[in-house]
């Protein structure tokens, strides 16, 4: 997002900040120890070294590692007897044992036989929806909230939700026998609001913390550890869950061992919120800022604009489409591997993680590819191997099934190589795309557009988990293999990749004007 204005810093005595902790009691001389690494001239933090940034670092590190730990726990609970119906489908069970287990796996679960008998409703789309409605419907509201309050306020704040909701995560686990999912999803929704009410001031401090010259290579090394957090905390999932329930227990069943994982996130959540307290304190941005209701949807100005000028409007609907397809894969890869493939959770969940991967390693090259060609070449190349490298996942293969997994053209061993670049053929099609809808507002209406991106990208992963839910139940009724959604995804994306095509050409006079309305950017990033 843009740069804030410089502010200094607000004294700690006295402040009215009611997530200090020691830094509030410290004496002047104690105060002017800890700023030595600041800037005398701007108030700001002038070097990454400081404690201050450090703490903001692993702060965020720690909070994208409890969601994506968190998420797959759910996301693997959610496809029940998964193990049963692939191993029944690779000719490991008799019919007569497959259908005493999912007897009884359907009167443990309280499920209906037809759902048992197809492994159990997969309910990975309707998790997907739930973590992801806080972002569509409060973003603009946490934005709005980002600049009336400190953000080291909202940055602390959250971090202490994030403990009660982990804690309450734990109850929700125990009592998911009793009560069903409904305790989780509960729960899953609160992860999502507290993530949605964090974003902004995750990514709005660093302005206001950091001078211009240090915020590229910050913002290198946010995304980094984000990274870093996405793939360990989504590897780690699977081994976690296989150490606390057997692989073949029934999902209610299952989830109430599952307290001890939600017992490990309280304590990620109690160090991410230590961490927090080392983040200086800031000034609010705009504390005299009114809410409009405007604010907590697409304002009047971005309405305008991208109305007026279409190859933004088309730059931002294929960002969604990016984001509707990554929402798919990842349901569609744990259902293949625990389905088709008859792989464990451990297992399961570094195929996950390999996306990750290859989105970071896709990302590096694209950046260092756009210097030297063309961005709708890049595009090309990632449109066209996002379709390429679904399809081949999508290929299964009648005949002998001695062993899992032998129904599938790749195989497990073969879907690593797959999945690592079907992630870095998104990425190629990704970062041009948001690096576009980044540059091509006017500059007083950058940050909106982020804002607006965000949602609208936040939009489509709740729309995937409605697609998955729908694409689930077809190929459920039709007994076709998992590998199936990897074509449905393919023939999704195919229109994008025949007549998708980045246009730089000037926006029209009237979307010019825009630019001359003289309108003050107060939405940060909402993710």
């Amino acid at each position: 997002m843009p740069e804030k204005a410089d502010h200094d810093l607000v004294p700690p005595v006295g402040s009215p900040d009611p997530t200090t902790a020691a830094a509030g009691d410290a004496s002047p001389r104690d105060q002017g120890n800890s700023m030595k690494n600041q800037s005398a001239e701007t108030g700001k933090i002038d070097q990454l070294s400081h404690p201050a940034f450090v703490g903001f670092l692993a702060t965020q590190f720690f909070g994208a590692f409890n969601d994506n730990l968190f998420k797959q726990l759910l996301l693997l609970l959610a496809i029940p007897t998964a193990v049963v119906a692939g191993a029944s489908e690779a000719g490991m069970l008799d019919p007569a044992t497959t259908a005493q287990t999912v007897a009884e796996a359907s009167a443990t679960a309280g499920e209906t036989a037809a759902d048992a008998e197809a492994g159990g409703a997969d309910l990975q789309g309707v998790a997907t929806i739930v973590f992801g409605l806080p972002f569509v419907v409060f973003g603009g509201l946490a934005g709005y909230l980002a600049d009336r309050l400190s953000k080291r306020t909202i940055i602390v704040s959250s971090k202490v939700a994030e403990i009660a909701i982990m804690a309450l995560g734990m109850l929700a686990f125990l009592a998911t026998p009793s009560i069903g999912f409904a305790g989780l999803w509960i729960v899953l929704f609160l992860m999502g609001l507290q993530s949605t009410f964090f974003g902004p001031g995750k990514y709005g401090i660093l302005p206001e913390m950091l001078p211009r010259n240090q915020l590229g290579r910050a913002n290198g090394l946010v995304l980094m550890t984000t990274f870093i957090a996405i793939i360990i905390g989504t590897a780690v999932a699977g081994p976690l869950k296989d150490a606390i329930v057997p692989p073949d227990m029934p999902r209610m069943q299952a989830a109430s061992g599952l307290w001890i994982g939600s017992l490990v996130c309280v304590g990620i959540a109690i160090i991410g919120t230590v961490t927090s307290l080392a983040i200086i304190r800031l000034p609010a941005a705009e504390p005299n800022l009114k809410l409009k209701t405007e604010n907590l949807a697409i304002p009047k100005e971005m309405r305008s604009l991208l109305r007026r000028d279409k190859p933004l409007m088309l730059a931002l609907l294929a960002s969604c489409v990016f984001w509707l397809i990554a929402g798919l894969t990842i349901q569609s890869v744990n259902s293949l591997s625990k389905v088709q493939l008859a792989q464990t959770d451990t297992w399961t969940s570094i195929l996950v993680a390999l996306i990750s991967v290859g989105i970071a390693i896709g990302g590096a090259i694209a950046g260092g590819l756009s210097r030297k060609i063309s961005d709708n070449f890049v595009i090309q190349i990632g449109m066209w191997g996002t379709v390429a490298f679904c399809a081949l996942l999508s290929i299964s293969l009648p005949g002998a099934a001695d062993e899992p997994g032998q129904g599938h053209l790749l195989g497990f061993y073969g879907c690593i190589p797959a999945l690592i670049c079907l992630g870095g053929s998104a990425a190629f099609f990704a970062i041009p795309i948001q690096v576009f809808l980044q540059d091509r507002p006017p500059q007083e209406l950058k940050g909106r557009m982020i804002a607006v991106m965000n949602q609208a990208n936040f939009f489509a992963i709740v729309l995937s988990g409605l697609v998955y839910s729908i694409l689930d139940r077809i190929i459920t009724a039709v007994d076709a293999p998992r590998s199936y959604l990897f074509a449905a995804m393919a023939l999704l994306f195919l229109p994008v990749a025949i007549f998708f095509k980045l246009d730089s050409s000037e926006v029209d006079s009237d979307a010019a004007e825009i630019a001359d309305s003289g309108v003050t950017d107060n939405a940060p990033q909402t993710a």
